[in-house]
């Protein structure tokens, strides 16, 4: 468990002057450290403060009472020597911790809302118009919600629209929600947070920026001098006079810093310009030297002025705005933080009565819990204030978009409180251990109880929320009940994964449960683990999907003696958070669609394919460009939700059927503004909607209108025979291959299937037709093709396997062909197997490691495809004037006459070559002492073949006329196909004066893109850019000129 301390210099208690006392809870810990090293304060109203190793000023009237119960005053004090600090005196003192109390009362000078009207009040006295928060949903459609103050104003920075006021001050209430992995855990983390800021557009600059901003920190809130450190662009020497020149700031207090840290933009696109930024140090006595702004141990950030002056297009580039403008922002928390002098934001009292809420509900004492109790709390008096502003202002938990920022940060709170041991209906439970059940009681939800203290501190901050607090409380009431039930799913999942993990590590001869349950959790390495275990992923869908806590998972995984994956699960959560990041201006969670939205007000659709291909239905909505619409008409693309339909619904590796909807005819002929809608996909949304998406072929279909849904049944019958086929494949691949194998994927399709599994090995030809005959033997049986719905307990045990990637309830639909196959499967199958007519295995192959791909045909498309053999086969027979049965050797003995004929031409080829090599015998010249006859020369349009022939004979022609040594350096290049080909053949001479074919032409070789070498004296090489050539020729020519002596 890991302890909260704090470390008080207590003038008050005499047996600790000068000492560090630790007050904290049970057991006593101590704290050794040279009291030489620690600085005194400034000033006699502070106290030192640090927690563990931070040090930080408390104001007098929140530091502990002097007059502690004497128990927690005794103290015992022991001084050492430490040679490592030149002897300077340690102290080392144990207390033990007092009893847990409440929060000290914050100076009202100082709150939180006393803050905020200072700021106000300050800019408004220097003729800003103070302007209302706006809503946390922007109209700015590059962004899912308000994440800064300027944003309001980014239209008036673009010059889209013209200033109101010219200068202008807010609060503005924003979310960000990039890093909420991170809240609680950090001192600054937020979801929601109020920015302070003032604004000038076109009016006011620099100058007057950094004048009121250092007259604001140091004579308004009363920061002092020498604690706030600045910021500028390493470029922008205009600031940096302002600081020193005109405000006094020192220079050594001032930094120059690069575009990642001072260079401000509102995203990918919009505003921006470089900034300067206001640093609180806590640590002054650390000195001046080294000191590093980035440095959190020691610096908090809090107040940043943007000099905007230009505008990033979408494709990077930089233009100026019209008027140069002032954006500035100062995090309230952050302020309220240093001016209270508390350890973190979350101890603020803008957050901190939140906390202390939760934890009443918890029954705990925040100041004395764990830090692991103290996040859980931090993240709910976080997310506790950003779920109801979001809500006030209108978004409503869903799985889109902005709804869905909310359905995941009121997950997160509800998980929390849960592990807090707080009951449903804000009671606690276990004695709010911070071990409670993920999933609570039943009861009311506790999530109102936390929203009523939010919506209590929030009158000076959005009047608006008071106003809705009712709406607010139901809203979340709602969603909390919605997620315990989702909760209780999680369960019943994590309870089927678990016996899986089992099964699958007995099948596998696995270790004992109990060795796996000594070690389950201690380790959580799915690699390591010799028993069962659960994945990463399953671990990540149980946590993404249903809210369901790690650590709940690896408590119940330990009972059962199932170790968890959780390296797995680290791996699955990063990815998540890339494409949380990269996934809308760092803001969205995740992004789910119109249609999903739907599912939470829409019933279920009623599926009644199985034994129907037609059926009427009202229009529940249309959803058409990615919003929900009342009408489509001829052209249109549109979703459409029906309330039962006979569309088979993409699953279990199945496509959705083909078919049509008409509008229903009315007594007085066509319904008005009737319609046809060609389906040609239908999916599944959450919630059970079935999404049939086609486009207007006919009038018009509008919601509420009775339609008549149609399946094509042709293609209806081509999946049923793949789908069913697909069963009997994988009983074939058992039966020859052996009962290990395992399916990894499939596919069911109109024109085709295809079969993943797991298997180390390819197929032999011999087992590929093996399998093929086997399926076709059972088709040709006509054994009928059966469909019951049973408990799942009982198709387990009649041995019924899972079709992969489908969940199950308690009833499932089992496929059963008697004596060949029974699987758990949702999808459409024919009656009889002779209804698959035929089956043809196209190809075998790997996909992956031990991951094998088989694709067929079957059914009409496999007749198809024998008809399409048949036609090709009557061609060729045709052509080639021969019987059906001789076309193979016919084509053989053709083949043999073409590889004869390559072989002429290549013969051929080079005779040529070698005769018009002999044109070039004239152009040899002699060089060096041993007079060799040295050749460079281009032979165009000669194959490398012909050009290793041609280069060997004038080599011995050359060697033959005088008996001189030789060096041949011939080249062909083609621009048409973008080839070169250089050969060099050397005597044995020149060899000997060190020249090396292959470095040779390896030089020139890579001037012309290429590569190659060989032997000294022969060698081949190869470009890809014949342009080059003649430069190549000429760097081969000299390099043996200057080798060979001129």
């Amino acid at each position: 468990m890991a302890t909260s301390w704090r470390l008080l210099l207590h003038r008050s208690l005499p047996s600790t002057r000068g000492c560090h006392v630790l007050v904290g809870q049970s057991p006593p810990h101590r704290c050794v450290r040279p009291l030489s090293r620690l600085a005194r304060p400034s000033s006699p109203s502070w106290r030192h403060f640090a927690a563990a190793d931070r040090h930080r000023l408390v104001p007098r009237s929140l530091s502990p009472s002097p007059a502690l119960p004497s128990s927690s005053r005794r103290v015992s004090v022991r001084a050492t020597a430490d040679a490592s600090s030149d002897g300077a005196t340690q102290a080392t003192v144990e207390a033990p911790p007092p009893p847990p109390a409440a929060a000290a009362a914050v100076d009202p000078s100082v709150s939180g809302s006393a803050l905020r009207r200072k700021f106000l009040d300050f800019y408004a006295a220097r003729h800003h118009a103070v302007l209302p928060s706006a809503s946390l949903v922007p109209d700015d459609p590059t962004v899912l919600l308000t994440i800064a103050g300027m944003l309001p104003f980014k239209p008036v920075f673009l010059g889209q629209v013209p200033p109101s006021v010219p200068r202008a001050t807010t609060s503005q209430r924003c979310v960000r929600t990039n890093d909420v992995e991170n809240v609680g855990r950090t001192a600054r983390h937020h979801t929601f947070f109020e920015m302070l800021g003032n604004f000038s557009f076109g009016d006011y600059f620099k100058q007057e920026a950094c004048q009121w901003a250092w007259q604001l920190a140091t004579q308004e809130f009363g920061i002092p001098a020498e604690r706030i450190w600045i910021s500028v662009f390493r470029e922008d020497d205009e600031a940096y006079s302002i600081w020193t020149d005109q405000v006094g700031v020192a220079p050594e207090r001032i930094q120059r810093l690069g575009e990642d840290d001072n260079f401000w933009a509102s995203g990918a696109t919009g505003p921006c310009g470089p900034c300067s930024e206001l640093y609180y140090d806590f640590h002054p006595e650390r000195g001046l030297e080294g000191a590093d702004l980035g440095d959190d141990t020691r610096f908090i950030e809090f107040y940043n002025l943007v000099f905007m002056e230009s505008n990033r297009r979408d494709d990077g580039s930089l233009e100026p705005l019209h008027k140069k403008n002032i954006d500035t922002g100062l995090g309230l928390e952050r302020l309220a933080q240093i001016l209270q002098q508390v350890p973190s934001n979350y101890e603020t009292d803008l957050i901190f009565p939140i906390i202390q809420r939760a934890a009443q509900l918890a029954g705990v004492d925040y100041h004395s819990s764990d830090e692991r109790t103290k996040r859980m709390l931090k993240v709910i008096g976080d997310h506790a204030r950003a779920v109801v502003h979001l809500v006030a202002d209108g978004v409503n938990p869903s799985n889109i978009g902005r709804g869905y920022v909310v359905r995941r940060l009121v997950r997160r709170l509800v998980r929390m409180g849960r592990l807090l041991g707080i009951n449903a209906g804000g009671s606690s439970s276990e004695g709010g251990n911070g071990n409670g059940s993920a999933a609570g009681a039943s009861g009311s939800a506790f999530l109102p109880v936390i929203a009523q203290q939010v919506i209590a501190m929030s009158a000076d901050i959005n009047s608006g929320v008071a106003v809705r607090a009712e709406r607010i409380v139901e809203e979340l009431r709602r969603e909390e009940e919605r997620f315990t039930a989702t909760l209780e799913r999680g369960e019943k999942l994590l309870d089927d994964l678990l016996d899986h993990a089992l099964a699958a590590a007995a099948g596998a001869g696995g270790a004992t449960h109990g060795a796996a349950a000594d070690g389950a959790g201690a380790e959580g390495q799915g690699e390591a683990a010799s028993g069962p275990v659960l994945s990463g992923r399953d671990v990540f869908v149980l946590y993404d999907t249903f809210g369901f806590p790690v650590e709940i998972t690896e408590e119940v995984a330990r009972e059962r003696g199932v170790a968890v994956d959780l390296e797995g699960f680290e791996r699955e959560m990063a990815a998540q958070r890339r494409q949380s990041q990269a996934a809308h201006s760092a803001i969205k969670l995740a992004v789910g669609s119109v249609a999903a939205d739907l599912a939470g007000q829409l019933p279920e659709t009623e599926f009644v394919g199985y034994t129907c291909l037609a059926s009427s239905s009202p229009v529940l909505a249309l959803v058409g460009q990615g919003k929900v619409v009342e009408r489509a008409a001829v052209g249109q693309e549109v979703d459409v939700v029906l309330a039962r339909t006979p569309f088979y619904a993409e699953g279990g590796g199945q496509i959705g059927d083909w078919g049509h909807m008409r509008v229903a005819q009315g007594e007085g002929g066509a319904q008005a503004g009737g319609g046809v809608v060609r389906v040609r996909d239908v999916q599944r949304a959450g919630g059970g909607l079935w999404l049939h998406r086609g486009v207007v072929e006919e009038g018009e279909v509008c919601v509420g209108d009775e339609v008549e849904a149609v399946v094509d049944e042709e293609q209806r019958l081509r999946s049923q025979a793949h789908h069913t086929a697909t069963h009997l494949l994988q009983s074939a691949l058992r039966a020859v291959l052996g009962p290990d194998v395992a399916q990894a994927g499939s596919l069911v399709a109109f024109d085709r299937l295809r079969f993943d599994f797991h298997f180390p090995r390819a197929l032999a030809p011999a087992e590929v037709a093996q399998v093929e005959a086997m399926v076709n033997a059972w088709i040709a049986q006509g054994a009928a093709v059966t469909a019951t719905v049973m408990p799942i307990d009982d198709a387990k045990a009649a041995g019924a396997i899972a079709m992969f990637g489908e969940k199950y309830g308690d009833e499932v639909r089992v496929i059963d062909v008697p004596g060949i196959s029974m699987e758990l499967c949702g999808g459409t199958h024919v009656g009889n197997t002779a209804a698959i007519r035929a089956f043809k295995v196209l190809s075998e192959a790997g996909i992956a490691a031990g991951v094998r791909r088989m694709e067929a045909v079957a059914g009409a498309a496999a007749v198809e495809l024998l008809n399409q053999w048949d036609g090709v086969l009557k061609t060729l027979s045709s052509s080639l004037k021969v019987k059906a049965e001789e076309v193979p050797s016919r084509v053989a003995a053709l083949q043999d006459e073409l590889r004869a004929a390559r072989t002429e031409a290549d013969s051929l080829r080079g005779e040529l070559a070698v005769a018009r090599a002999q044109l070039l015998l004239g152009e040899a010249v002699s060089v060096g002492e041993m007079g060799c006859r040295l050749l460079v020369a281009e032979l165009p349009g000669v194959t490398a073949d012909a050009l290793k022939t041609a280069a060997e004979s004038l080599s011995a022609r050359l060697a033959a006329a005088d008996a001189s040594p030789s060096a041949v350096v011939l080249a062909s290049g083609s621009e048409d196909e973008g080839k070169v080909a250089i050969v060099a053949v050397l005597s044995p001479e020149v060899v000997k004066a060190g020249v090396n074919a292959g470095k040779l032409v390896g030089a020139m070789a890579r001037v012309c893109g290429g590569g190659g070498g060989g032997r000294p004296n022969f060698a081949q090489a190869g470009g890809r850019q014949p342009e080059k050539l003649q430069e190549a020729l000429a760097l081969g020519r000299g390099e043996l000129v200057k080798q060979l002596g001129a």
